[in-house]
């Protein structure tokens, strides 16, 4: 395993989840007193585990297909779209 590369990924993927939408929902259900803590953070850590795989997989099909260079144009022109969107929708 590329140490660097696993803690590169791990402190962006990691500050990027800092103060989303995704830790808050999960923060709200665990604040409810009926849920129990340990399934909450069992159902959210499933449900990111499954999204990084997905997103990896996804990734590396379409890596064969267009060159890193287009994806990081179509990743950035995506989250400016999805910020417009918002925007729209506020």
């Amino acid at each position: 395993m590329d140490l660097k590369l696993f803690t590169t990924v791990f402190f962006t993927v990691f500050i990027a989840e800092l103060g989303d939408k995704t830790q808050l929902a999960t923060l709200l259900f665990a604040a409810d007193e009926n849920h129990s803590a340990i399934t909450v953070f069992i159902g959210a850590a499933a449900a990111l585990t499954l999204s990084a795989a997905l997103g990896a997989a996804v990734g590396s099909a379409i890596s064969n297909l267009l060159s890193p260079k287009v994806l990081q144009y179509v990743a950035g022109a995506g989250f400016i779209l999805i910020g417009i969107w918002t925007l729209a929708r506020a």
